[in-house]
């Protein structure tokens, strides 16, 4: 996709206002590795970055590697999981995952697009995640905030994720992605929500304005 002038404009002063009212912002969901994040984030669908932080501390100690977690006994990590939205779903692809990570990548999540949307549980979402968070590398996660918010904004007129990721990318320099996905959510959160968006108290320039 090509870049577009009007776009590249709206979404640096997007972030710029956004990173004034928010500053730094890190991954919500606790982890200490590449692996205890996609654990997280395979939890994290359909559910809160609490719920799932007030889970992963048991799971991490019974499973606390790939090949632990690839050997797991799914009954066991359901039980584990069962307070998170889809568990028994959740519970059969991270051991798949974990399986798949360690018969291919030598027991090391993968650095690349490709390989991490090979894994079952993984998207473009989670993968991105993975690789702005973990490694350092680009990424822009589209969530239903990331959708919401960059509709009402007047960045795009879509709902389609990776078109979504497609405008932004092409038209904010890479070093902000993964930033702008955090910034965006954060947003969505506290101020523009689904239902009842707080537009006095926010800033920016949106054509959505109520």
């Amino acid at each position: 996709m090509r870049r577009n002038r009007k776009t590249a404009a709206k979404l640096s002063h997007i972030y710029t206002g956004l990173e004034k009212r928010y500053g730094k912002i890190e991954c919500p969901l606790t982890h200490s590795s590449p692996y205890e994040l996609l654990v997280a984030v395979v939890l994290s669908a359909q559910c809160t970055d609490k719920k799932v932080n007030e889970v992963t501390p048991r799971l991490f100690a019974e499973y606390p590697d790939v090949y632990s977690l690839a050997e797991a006994d799914g009954s066991k990590l359901e039980d584990i999981i069962r307070s998170i939205g889809l568990y028994r779903a959740k519970s059969a692809n991270l051991i798949e995952a974990a399986r798949k990570i360690a018969a291919d990548f030598n027991g090391i999540v993968p650095r690349e697009m490709d390989s991490l949307l090979t894994l079952r549980g993984v998207g473009r979402k989670t993968a991105n995640v993975i690789l702005g968070n973990a490694f350092g590398i680009p990424g822009f996660p589209v969530d239903t905030h990331v959708i919401r918010l960059t509709n009402r904004l007047g960045i795009v007129n879509t709902e389609n994720p990776e078109k979504i990721e497609a405008v932004v990318t092409a038209n904010l320099a890479e070093k902000y992605w993964t930033d702008f996905s955090h910034l965006l959510i954060t947003h969505g959160r506290q101020c523009c929500r689904a239902r009842k968006p707080e537009c006095p108290s926010c800033d920016l320039d949106c054509p959505s304005r109520s």
